[in-house]
């Protein structure tokens, strides 16, 4: 992993069968593949920085299905216009 970190994409919120929740996205992160390499990216930041330059961080939270698949929790939630975007863990 480089010192600038690695690159991630913001897939979709999280959600039930009723409800979504702005806080916690899925992230699929680059270069991780599986769910052991997932788990050691827990606890990690997360930053997403908005056009206008604003950004929010967020912290991973746990491992999501066998594919290498993340879940952030931000303390702000993200907007919309941050789905299908890039974000960087630190």
């Amino acid at each position: 992993m480089s010192a600038a970190g690695r690159r991630a994409f913001i897939l979709c919120y999280r959600r039930g069968s009723g409800s979504q929740s702005e806080h916690y996205v899925l992230l699929e992160v680059e270069g991780v593949r599986s769910r052991e390499e997932a788990s050691h990216l827990v606890g990690r930041k997360v930053v997403w920085v908005r056009p206008d330059g604003r950004s929010f961080v967020g912290r991973i939270v746990r491992a999501h299905g066998g594919r290498g698949r993340v879940i952030a929790r931000f303390r702000r939630p993200l907007p919309g216009q941050a789905l299908g975007t890039q974000a960087v863990v630190l």
